[in-house]
């Protein structure tokens, strides 16, 4: 039997007792007396009279309790074939040593730090030493280019940046020290220090004066036992800020805070992931993303769990059995990754086989976020792990789950295409344009009504009338997502599509997300995504570019007969889909977000960006080509 329900319903009854308990796993320097101030802030604030520290909380407080030589931190890098392994007095240990150094080039309390870094162990060191010091973090993905990185430095005006020379992938070695160098150069702002790693692979040139050899800054801070306690901040201070990826024009910088942040992460992982302490929990992202912040670096450590940061890809590292290598080798109990993930995999190992080669008997679920999860991929993944495969939806600005399926509180059944139910916190309500609730099954704005639960962003940095505007403005009252579905007679959320990816279709509103679920159940198609494209007579048409699975080889015209005959059977004529066009690969980012709105502009002949965050800009000529054969794209902007 799940408590779902029973949770749910206490916190409605009762928000303000249902966080104070949760507070209660949280060591405070100074407890909280006031649990939600609503006059504090824009839309009120938590935990607004307490004082902590969040490293201490994942770090110390489990070397203080007798927890110190249990493992905290495993990097697993098929890309340079190592494997390194911290127990969390290690952890404290290097944590100290990296936070000493930045002592030492003069950071304080309320200082910005970037951190521009690849898949390795010191990037969560560098994220706990700024959190020991009350800094306040902003990591940029390692992938982007330096004009990203430079409106990164101007924005958050860091007193000091960490980095690394290179970053590894299984084909190349990304130079980082150049873009950083470049970054700096043409930002307005100049960083005071650099504090760089040297990568074996690819060790790069220091500038005297400003860039510093993390290696022997740390050996010596260490070797000199040098130990900065914990700073205490006041539970709204900012722990980070996390630029939106893929923006245009000048990025959002979202603002988490230290104490609701730490209240919401820790009751998430015991109560949503259904983990415990000393178990193995492996969220396969990137520190640069929100999900690398929460479930890389802080909610399996403040549970005192041992995370997984892994620099590799589901595929070609060696192979599409790299998942199950990593589960088998460090006993992973939960793992959390987009569904991308697991349709590349899909497409390498269409049935499976790789799978027979690992033991996985520690491993309990599967949890999938980041994107929409197609009912395919997630059936595929249920009969081949025969785990519960958890679908869940949550956004940067939270830093947790809106909806879910909550394994800790006992999993209610799952419905396929929905990613669960609203946690505690959430009261998520469907809107129609005018901002009234439409029944149960029709499609609309996905809206969460105000005040927001711990962890949600109270601000965006140094933009409080755009955090107004981008937000709340919309539909008075609520959180506007800029996600479009609906929720079902049960409760069940469905995400459809972005807001910007519900089409017009003669005057017929249209997910394109709904086709997506329907062409990803044919047997050969790995991966697809639909878009919009302008049309003189209806407005909007769909258009489908699908990805077949390895070893499918079929007339490219036979197999769109067959996905527009089965749009037409499960949504029906109204969906007007007549294109479906067979592409080697979709354009994504490093995350696995599909760019759909690029490849609608490319479609309509619209001028476009490249996206700051896209994995391989070759792919968007890919598409440019397939769709110039049919007419479309006029040319490449």
């Amino acid at each position: 039997m799940s408590g779902y329900d029973q949770t749910y319903a206490a916190w409605q009854a009762d928000p303000q007792t249902f966080w104070a308990q949760a507070a209660e796993a949280i060591d405070w320097n100074k407890p909280p007396t006031r649990v939600f101030d609503p006059d504090m802030g824009e839309f009120g604030r938590w935990f607004s009279d307490a004082e902590c520290n969040t490293c201490w909380n994942c770090v110390d407080r489990h070397v203080h309790n007798g927890r110190g030589q249990q493992t905290a931190l495993i990097w697993d890098s098929p890309v340079t074939n190592s494997v390194a392994r911290y127990s969390y007095s290690q952890l404290l240990d290097e944590v100290c040593a990296l936070a000493a150094v930045m002592q030492d080039h003069g950071v304080t309390k309320g200082d910005r730090v970037i951190i521009y870094m690849p898949m390795v162990a010191e990037a969560v060191f560098a994220m706990l030493a700024c959190a020991r010091l009350g800094a306040v973090h902003s990591v940029v993905f390692g992938g982007f280019a330096a004009h990203e990185l430079s409106a990164r430095i101007d924005d958050a005006a860091p007193k000091l940046v960490i980095s690394a020379s290179c970053g590894l992938e299984t084909r190349r070695i990304v130079q980082y020290k150049p873009l950083l160098d470049q970054a700096i150069a043409s930002a307005t702002h100049k960083p005071e220090t650099c504090i760089i790693l040297q990568r074996n692979a690819h060790p790069c040139d220091l500038i005297a004066g400003r860039d510093i050899d993390m290696g022997a800054a740390v050996a010596r801070a260490k070797q000199d036992n040098r130990r900065p306690e914990c700073t205490s901040v006041a539970a709204t201070d900012p722990l980070y800020i996390l630029y939106t990826s893929g923006t245009t024009g000048q990025p959002k910088g979202v603002v988490r805070d230290n104490g609701g942040h730490m209240v919401a992460l820790h009751w998430s992982m015991q109560n949503h992931y259904g983990t415990r302490p000393g178990d193995v929990f492996w969220a396969a992202s990137d520190v640069g993303w929100v999900v690398g912040h929460s479930y890389i670096c802080y909610g399996p450590l403040l549970q005192g769990c041992a995370t997984v940061v892994f620099e590799g890809k589901p595929v070609g590292c060696p192979d599409a059995g790299v998942f199950w290598r990593v589960i088998q080798d460090h006993k992973v109990s939960a793992l959390f990754a987009a569904p991308t993930a697991f349709r590349a995999i899909r497409k390498e190992d269409p049935n499976g086989d790789l799978l027979g080669k690992y033991d996985l008997s520690h491993f309990r679920s599967l949890f999938l976020a980041g994107e929409r999860s197609d009912p395919d991929t997630v059936k595929w993944a249920q009969s081949k792990l025969n785990r519960p495969v958890i679908d869940h939806w949550w956004q940067t600005e939270t830093g947790w789950a809106i909806s879910g399926n909550p394994v800790g509180l006992g999993a209610f059944p799952i419905r396929l295409g929905s990613p669960g139910k609203p946690m505690p916190g959430y009261d998520v309500q469907v809107l129609d344009d005018a901002g009234q609730p439409v029944a149960p099954g029709t499609l609309g704005n996905i809206a969460l009504k105000l005040p927001l639960p711990p962890s949600c962003f109270p601000t965006l940095w140094n933009a409080a009338e755009r955090y107004l505007s981008a937000y709340f403005t919309e539909f008075p009252g609520y959180y506007a997502t800029s996600d479009a579905g609906m929720i079902d007679e049960d409760g069940y959320v469905f995400i459809m599509a972005r807001t910007d990816d519900i089409i017009n279709v003669a005057g017929h509103r249209l997910s394109t997300g709904a086709m997506e679920e329907v062409i990803t159940s044919h047997p050969d198609i790995a991966e697809c995504a639909v878009v919009g494209v302008a049309d003189a007579l209806k407005g909007q048409m769909p258009v489908g570019f699908y990805v077949v699975n390895s070893g499918v080889h079929r007339e490219s015209g036979d197999l769109e007969g067959e996905l527009v005959s089965l749009v037409r059977q499960e949504i029906g004529p109204v969906a007007a889909f007549k294109t479906a066009i067979e592409v080697e690969r979709l354009p994504k980012t490093r995350s696995g977000k599909v760019l759909r709105g690029t490849v609608q502009k490319i479609a309509d002949g619209q001028e476009w960006k490249m996206p700051a965050a896209i994995d391989d800009p070759q792919i968007l000529e890919e598409i440019a080509q397939a769709l110039r054969k049919r007419g479309y794209a006029r040319q490449l902007a």
